[in-house]
């Protein structure tokens, strides 16, 4: 079709099958949301209280899911599913669902970005079911810093669940860290020791304006280039030669600045805000209640759910799944230096109404 990214182009998306939009980039990497509930109070996404929770009734159900990524899948070039939350492992029926896909789609990449509560006790089970491989949030390794963080006491339990996730073999596991200033982040470098030295691959997210409280400020967030600095004082990173391939996080290989020859492992770093990478974003994400977000940042959202529960055939979503992705922004709208570009506005969601 000739598309030049950043000429935006008119009329509708190509007839191709594709997730394509208007500025020529395609998504095949499928985030869906299976619930916006959450057991942990991180301070960065949630206030103390909670949420207003979605009613049962609202959120898709398991046949609806299956039925969506199978439309994904088969008619709109989706390659990798990531399933989200909230906290999906709250979901009663996510063995079930996971199981039903990965019958319905025997070679696609699954999966699951988790709190890590309970999964020492579902691990076997997910992976049984089809689950190709798991990342776990923990921002700390220090008991009462992780309960300052999330307000909860649970860090031994999630300890427990990278532990089994990695003894069933839901590798090569990830380790999720947001860096928040005078709490944790002088915890940086022992993270990465901890990661390296058990297998593990970290990845640092700056911290994003998607906080309920909204609360977020630039100069409040630790950047990636801070992150840099501070590994900098046990290790040296060095670009991954690997291909970033539209992934959010850019790779370095880890060296322990006492042994600069050998590489110990991998870490990534997706700054979203100060780095961002929204011309190779490859990325559809669909809420827990069936609403495209064409952007983690976007303010504009497509239901797909209704027309779901309409009878509207498969090629009718797929149509609407395509409209919504065509009509996707250029990029979120920040700067290097805060929020600053007038066109980026906050959106009312935070990170567990959307799913990351």
């Amino acid at each position: 079709m000739g598309i030049r990214l950043g000429i935006p182009q008119v009329g509708g998306p190509p007839p191709d099958g594709g997730l394509i939009d208007s500025y020529g980039r395609r998504a095949t990497d499928m985030r869906l949301s299976l619930t916006d509930k959450c057991n942990l109070r991180c301070t960065y996404c949630m206030p103390a209280e909670g949420l207003d929770w979605l009613q049962k009734n609202q959120v898709l159900t398991r046949a609806e899911i299956v039925r969506l990524v199978g439309i994904g899948v088969s008619r709109l070039g989706i390659r990798e599913l990531r399933l989200t939350g909230g906290e999906p492992l709250v979901r009663a029926d996510l063995i079930d669902i996971i199981a039903d896909i990965r019958d319905q789609h025997p070679e696609l990449p699954i999966s699951l970005t988790t709190n890590g509560l309970g999964l020492d006790k579902k691990a076997q089970r997910l992976k049984d079911a089809g689950l190709t491989r798991i990342n776990v949030s923990m921002d700390s390794l220090h008991p009462d810093t992780f309960a300052q963080l999330t307000r909860r006491p649970f860090l031994d339990r999630v300890l427990r669940g990278i532990e089994a996730a990695d003894a069933v073999g839901l590798g090569l596991v990830k380790i999720n860290a947001v860096l928040m200033r005078g709490i944790n982040d002088h915890e940086a470098p022992d993270l990465l020791e901890w990661a390296v030295s058990r297998g593990f691959e970290l990845r640092f997210i700056e911290q994003m304006p998607l906080d309920a409280d909204h609360g977020w400020t630039r100069e409040g967030m630790i950047t990636a280039g801070e992150i840099r600095e501070l590994l900098a004082t046990n290790f040296t990173l060095t670009p991954d030669p690997r291909n970033r391939d539209g992934a959010p996080a850019e790779r370095w290989e880890v060296r322990r600045s006492t042994a600069p020859d050998v590489v110990v492992g991998v870490v990534g770093i997706i700054a979203s805000v100060t780095e961002p990478f929204c011309a190779d974003c490859r990325r559809t994400r669909v809420t827990a209640e069936g609403k495209i977000m064409s952007c983690l940042f976007s303010r504009e959202e497509t239901d797909l759910r209704d027309l779901l529960r309409s009878g509207a055939n498969d090629e009718a979503v797929a149509q609407r799944w395509q409209e919504a992705m065509w009509a996707k922004p250029k990029a979120h709208g920040m700067d290097h230096t805060g929020l600053g570009a007038a066109d980026f506005v906050q959106p009312d969601r935070s990170m567990s109404a959307i799913g990351g």
